[in-house]
């Protein structure tokens, strides 16, 4: 009984699943700087009328063009800058009052959510990599 001959390609990823991490990764990070933004502008700033502390979304537009781009590098290093705003979103769920300790505790989602995406970005794209550079499997003839 003869097999089929597998190729390169047939253990590459679906093209949906990379797109979904792509577009999740990309959403996730368009909401922490809008969450950022509003946060610290209109819904719950420190002081009234606003705050410096907005300027906290100034670094999460940098990966946004790479993201854009489909970077992988800028996915491996968006799931290590990540971490910082978890963090401060952890802290401020747990210690401010509401509205504020709601907002954060949306910001440790998204957060979760775009590390979640990276990582499985890069998972995807280093398999359907390696899968490509392998050389096609003869098929097992008994």
């Amino acid at each position: 009984m003869n097999t089929p001959i597998q190729t390169a390609h047939s253990s590459a990823p679906p093209f949906d699943t990379v797109l979904f991490t792509r577009w999740l990764a990309v959403g996730s990070l368009l909401g922490l700087i809008l969450l950022g933004l509003g946060w610290e502008l209109l819904w719950a700033p420190l002081r009234p009328g606003g705050s410096w502390l907005a300027l906290k979304a100034l670094p999460l537009c940098i990966p946004l063009a790479g993201l854009l781009k489909n970077r992988m590098y800028t996915y491996r290093w968006v799931s290590l800058m990540v971490w910082l705003y978890f963090t401060e979103g952890a802290v401020r769920a747990y210690g401010d009052r509401a509205p504020s300790n709601y907002l954060a505790m949306l910001e440790v989602l998204l957060c979760l959510a775009l590390f979640t995406a990276c990582a499985l970005h890069v998972r995807l794209r280093l398999a359907h990599a390696k899968a490509a550079a392998l050389p096609p499997k003869e098929a097992n003839t008994p």
